[in-house]
């Protein structure tokens, strides 16, 4: 018989390997929630460090939580799958609409609990949810970039060192103020002028020539020119392998992505190894996990303005991936449940009655 299909609760985030100037900003976090169980969200525009904070935060309070510390992308996914997910993670049964008293009854028995919800859109869906489970000894930590919500401490995250002057990249010390601190833009600079594929001073004059310094009206807070710039330089220097791969992150609604869906989903066949090292080289992926690929949410919307999606495609690659084997659940739970909401907004019956014979197999395996 096959053992129960459980995400592990150590799925949080690896350590920051790069944090600069959030001392005094991760000390007030560590204090404000070493009392009695807070609700607090982090709020900043795209790009600012709201992840990484919370990210720092989990590692350095984990000791304190004897009920676990967990990670959730949840973007704008509505109450019930939002209740699915964090069921799905802790074991919970997921029949609606006795959900939302399950989990509370079970994390009243857990401890002391972290959760980061990551990416929060709908107001509505998390107001419901935290209030639901308002009463078990759980931390929430919610990262937003903008947030609506009452009974809910906000914390204001700003691009670090902005306010000191300071640059965090030295080899592009001379680019910071016309990126205006943006950690990604900058990272994304550094890593053009530090492989050698520009200067500085040239990068500059391509940025100025084509209107960074302009003044204009943007989309949302992940709609920066600084990065649709810096994207924009790379494009033309990608080979079509690394495209279509930007193009498979940039339009999953799960979280990361591993190599070989990645290589799969962008038909890259044997340039997959090439293709990627190229994204990397230029810092346009992100690793949180070893073999598991993202993009920042920024770098997602510039990419999204230059390519299309292929939700169908995405559907069939990951309920057939766990169809075929159900212990990829821990690694590519929020792609199955992406594929729920899909199914949900577009009112195929077929497919949500698919999406519901997978999670009856994962919920009782053998």
């Amino acid at each position: 018989m096959t053992a129960p299909l459980r995400a592990r609760s150590t799925r949080f985030p690896p350590r920051p390997r790069s944090f600069r100037g959030r001392g005094r900003e991760l000390a007030t976090l560590d204090a404000a929630i070493t009392g009695p169980p807070a609700r607090i969200a982090l709020i900043g525009s795209g790009g600012s460090g709201k992840s990484t904070l919370a990210c720092a935060l989990g590692h350095r309070v984990r000791p304190h939580f004897p009920g676990g510390i967990h990670w959730f992308r949840v973007g704008a996914w509505d109450v019930r799958t939002l209740a699915e997910m964090l069921g799905l993670r802790l074991g919970v049964p997921l029949a609606w609409p006795r959900l939302l008293g399950r989990l509370r009854e079970h994390l009243l028995t857990r401890g002391r609990t972290f959760i980061v919800l990551d990416n929060h859109e709908d107001d509505r869906a998390v107001a419901a949810l935290l209030d639901a489970l308002r009463e078990p000894p759980v931390t929430w930590v919610i990262t937003a970039r903008r947030c609506l919500l009452a009974g809910v401490s906000v914390f204001p995250v700003v691009p670090p060192l902005i306010t000191s002057g300071r640059s965090p990249f030295p080899a592009i010390a001379s680019l910071t103020r016309l990126l205006r601190w943006n950690p990604v833009a900058l990272d994304l600079a550094d890593a053009i002028v530090t492989s050698g594929a520009a200067s500085a001073a040239d990068l500059a004059q391509w940025l100025l020539a084509h209107g960074v310094d302009r003044v204009r009206v943007i989309e949302h807070e992940d709609d920066l020119p600084e990065v649709h710039l810096l994207v924009a330089w790379a494009w033309p220097r990608l080979p079509p392998a690394s495209k279509r791969m930007l193009a498979v992150l940039a339009h999953t609604d799960g979280d990361h992505v591993g190599i070989a869906s990645l290589a799969a989903l962008s038909r890259a066949g044997a340039h997959a190894a090439e293709a990627l090292a190229t994204l990397q080289r230029y810092r346009l992926v992100q690793e949180p996990f070893a073999g598991r690929f993202a993009l920042h949410a920024t770098v997602r919307h510039a990419v999204q303005k230059r390519t299309r999606p292929d939700p169908d495609a995405l559907f069939q690659h990951y309920v057939g991936l766990l169809e075929r084997d159900p212990s990829q659940l821990d690694l590519e739970q929020t792609h199955l449940f992406a594929a729920m909401d899909q199914a949900h907004t577009t009112s195929d019956l077929d497919a949500a009655l698919r999406v519901q014979r997978l999670l009856m197999r994962l919920e009782n395996p053998g």
